[in-house]
């Protein structure tokens, strides 16, 4: 008999624990946070526009790395985790030129006080912690301007847990026990790329964006408002 898919787990929404905030601020996630620059700038090759947005901003390394990428945009970085708030501010503090082009906001989707315009939105790693997924697409019809671009990448949810227990112990390993246990958990958490697709159709977005598998372990979803 061929063996059952693995059904989601959902985690907490929001990681609000000082040790889960330093362990992630002190990981070494430089290279993913490179390459995801690097994809914008490869489906978007004219830019960004001049107010970029980062949901799910955590301790700020996207957020940071738009704002020096593309020096003549505002960048605004968003998350609900005081704690993962504290260290973007932090950040920011020690780095005085980059103070007038970006800021931080602790928020929690959805919060229709927000307001919009944004010529792009982008997250990493924000959607498997949603408990209701649709949250982060109802926040993206709210915030993105028309013409907008927009990018979502998320872990991709292994087959089995067997599956999740391999991307684990083949990528982080070495990583303190925080971060080991919280990256086994989003595995579990996270959507497949055809469960994101029944998302996007519900939310009216299938049109205007796609959804596809990245590597062994993510999904990316992109495209431009109408």
């Amino acid at each position: 008999m061929p063996v059952p898919l693995m059904q989601r787990t959902p985690e907490p929404e929001l990681m609000e624990s000082e040790e889960q905030a330093l362990a992630y601020a002190a990981a070494d996630f430089s290279a993913g946070d490179q390459a995801l620059i690097e994809r914008l700038l490869q489906l978007f090759p004219a830019g960004l526009g001049p107010q970029l947005l980062d949901l799910g901003c955590g301790p700020g390394n996207i957020s940071f790395r738009l704002a020096e990428r593309f020096p003549a945009a505002q960048v605004l970085g968003i998350d609900g985790a005081a704690a993962m708030l504290a260290l973007a501010k932090r950040a920011l503090a020690e780095r005085p030129a980059l103070q007038p082009r970006l800021r931080f906001v602790q928020c929690c989707l959805p919060d229709p006080s927000l307001s919009g315009g944004f010529s792009a939105v982008v997250s990493n790693s924000l959607l498997h912690h949603l408990h209701q997924p649709a949250v982060l697409w109802q926040a993206l019809l709210q915030l993105a301007a028309p013409g907008a671009r927009v990018y979502v990448k998320d872990l991709r949810r292994p087959p089995t847990a067997e599956a999740a227990l391999a991307l684990q112990q083949c990528y982080l390993a070495e990583a303190p026990a925080v971060l080991q246990h919280d990256y086994l958990a989003s595995l579990h958490a996270a959507f497949t790329p055809e469960e994101v697709q029944q998302q996007l159709q519900a939310a009216g977005l299938a049109d205007q964006l796609q959804v596809a598998a990245l590597d062994d372990r993510y999904l990316e979803v992109w495209g431009q408002l109408f």
